[in-house]
């Protein structure tokens, strides 16, 4: 698999499809729109010249963490889970991340996903805590 980051509308556009199957009740032109944000990066994975997975990844720094990568967005195309792709995305992250100066790869997952908390801890990530929210509209 090609693993590139997608700068340019054309190439977010085409992942716009399989970032949904992650966020089925967004709008497409509003999941295009966060996909331009300046310190959103958007990385797809390619097979044969088509996007079969994509890594969202935001670069922060904030006093209960060090400098790391916050993984937002890690989806396989549906048609496309179990040959390993997530994986490789992953380890793209992870080495993108080593050489961007951060110290760690984080996520959240909803409490629910008992199977991706496990698919993370088999790839040695660490629970660290927990993420409260209180939605205010």
């Amino acid at each position: 698999m090609e693993i590139r980051e997608l700068t340019v509308e054309a190439e977010r556009r085409e992942a716009v499809p399989i970032l949904r199957q992650l966020w089925r009740d967004t709008d497409p032109a509003d999941v295009l729109e966060w996909t331009a944000d300046d310190d959103y990066r958007l990385f797809g994975g390619f097979v044969a010249g088509d996007v079969v997975g994509v890594a969202g990844v935001l670069v922060t720094h904030v006093l209960h963490h060090a400098r790391h990568a916050w993984l937002y967005d890690l989806v396989v195309d549906e048609s496309r889970r179990e040959n390993g792709y997530g994986t490789e995305l992953i380890a793209f992250i992870e080495e993108w991340a080593t050489e961007n100066g951060c110290e760690y790869v984080a996520l959240a997952s909803p409490s629910a996903k008992e199977a991706v908390h496990e698919y993370y801890e088999n790839r040695n990530y660490k629970k660290w805590g927990y993420i409260v929210e209180k939605e205010l509209y």
